[in-house]
């Protein structure tokens, strides 16, 4: 039996090039995503319940890059948080909240805190009546009163026409000094919303990743049992931009036949599959119709696959291998797992693939999904593996309808991931962003300006224990 050597990321280091790049604001981190979308910043958040839902994918959205919701909740749960997404900037909001006029202001507050949102348009018999926002009712102390009564109606209603342009709409926002500007047709029926927000953050957010109509980019994961048609068909109604197939083994005849069938039901539909970590796989996945091909087994921080299966593939060659068949059919790779640092984004990208999805870097932030605990005297936030006890346990009863646990469910189950705690970390923006400029440095060394650059130039070079020890700070206390 031939036995091949495997690598991983910690095994090897990229050889220095001679670099034109002068600042490394030259550097140009664009690259694709899928078949049909693009990144400004090639960093995906895991669609894990530790670590992805809108708020995780906002963040991520607007620095260049996008969040996959996790698929571990209701069909209706994970399309709200699609609409999130969504509905969170957009050039023009298309399909507002609205509320009656004989609403009541309890009524209203309560739709607009279940939306989170500031203001609403209100609607009678197809046509804009008015608009009533938080602060038309903020010292209001009879909720009982109808919203047509603290409404904004009539000749002081500042509205736009559908066609506007933003600078058409910042000009009227500027100059009639209002928030929201609801936009009409001829007939005075809704077609949307502008406002100045959402303005804002288009300059504050110049390189965002957006669909056609300025709206965030956003994904969502389904499974490959029970009702991943229907969820897949409710979560592209909602607007996700990306449909991922998310199963721990994805060279299997389960994620082949549900690639077939989605691409089948939904063929204009972004599909990403996965996880392999050969080339025979991803050319299986691609030949079922998948637009990109995750790849990574066992080399999640919390994943323990590899101990309890003994199956697996070290990152770096599972990329390698993999690539060498998607670029056959242009399809981008996608590595997933084993990103500890910056250098591991470079190196991962360097070996072919065009995209690197993050978990535990991004667990234990602010945006990430959970509530922070302290642990003698320290923050931190929960980060489980979806294949780990407790998260297996809590899906197969949620999708069973069962709350009775049985025992010999217990004794029968085997776990391929562990519940930890990580480190709170703040704001998952100033990860992106170190991720981002350490990248941008890597792309310097490799003498590229863009991640196509630096994978014909790139060189990897195998080093020992001691070259690792080496790369790490040594021989100093480091404060």
């Amino acid at each position: 039996m031939d036995i091949r050597e495997g690598l991983t990321f910690d095994d090897v280091l990229l050889v220095p090039k001679r670099s034109p790049i002068i600042s490394r604001s030259q550097t140009d981190l664009r690259t694709r995503l899928s078949r049909n979308i693009s990144l400004n910043v090639p960093l995906i958040s895991a669609n894990m319940d530790t670590v992805t839902e809108s708020g995780m994918a906002i963040a991520l959205a607007r620095e260049g890059g996008i969040g996959i919701i996790h698929r571990f909740m209701t069909i209706e749960d994970q399309v709200d948080e699609i609409l999130k997404v969504k509905r969170s900037e957009s050039v023009i909001i298309e399909q507002p909240y609205t509320i009656k006029p004989d609403a009541t202001v309890s009524e209203a507050q309560k739709m607009m805190a279940e939306h989170g949102v500031s203001g609403l348009l209100v609607e009678e018999e197809g046509r804009l009546a008015g608009i009533i926002t938080r602060r038309d009712i903020t010292f209001e102390k009879n909720t009982k009163r109808k919203v047509s009564e603290v409404m904004t109606k009539g000749k002081d209603l500042i509205t736009a026409r559908a066609g506007t342009t933003i600078e058409q709409a910042k000009e009227i926002i500027h100059n009639q000094r209002v928030e929201k500007l609801p936009v009409i047709d001829d007939k005075k029926r809704i077609v949307g919303l502008i406002t100045s927000k959402d303005i804002m953050k288009m300059e504050q957010y110049p390189h965002a990743s957006k669909d056609k109509k300025g709206r965030l980019l956003v994904g969502a994961a389904v499974g490959v049992k029970g009702d991943y048609l229907e969820r897949a068909d409710a979560l592209l109604e909602a607007g996700a931009d990306i449909i991922v197939v998310d199963i721990a083994h994805g060279h299997s005849d389960n994620a082949i036949n549900t690639v077939h069938m989605i691409k089948k039901a939904f063929p204009d539909c972004e599909l990403v599959a996965g996880n392999v970590a050969t080339g025979e796989g991803a050319r299986d996945l691609i030949k079922a119709g998948v637009d990109a091909v995750k790849v990574g087994v066992g080399s999640g921080s919390i994943c323990i696959t590899r101990v309890v299966t003994g199956s697996g593939v070290p990152q770096l060659t599972a990329v390698m291998d993999s690539v060498k068949v998607a670029r056959e059919y242009g399809v981008p790779v996608i590595s997933d797992g084993g990103i500890r640092t910056s250098g591991d984004v470079t190196k991962a990208l360097a070996a072919g693939a065009s995209s690197v999805m993050v978990g535990s870097l991004f667990g234990g932030t602010d945006e990430s999904p959970g509530k922070t605990l302290v642990k003698n005297g320290k923050k931190y936030k929960m980060y489980r593996g979806m294949a780990s006890f407790y998260a297996s346990l809590g899906r197969k009863y949620r999708e069973e309808g069962s709350s009775v646990v049985d025992s010999d469910d217990l004794n029968d189950y085997v776990p391929e991931g562990v519940e930890a705690l990580v480190p709170y970390k703040g704001s998952v923006v100033e990860i992106i962003r170190q991720l981002a400029g350490g990248l941008r440095s890597g792309l310097s060394y490799c003498g590229a300006k863009t991640i196509g650059e630096m994978q014909k130039n790139a060189e990897f070079i195998r080093i020992t224990s001691a070259g690792f020890i080496e790369s790490q700070p040594h021989d100093v206390d480091v404060m």
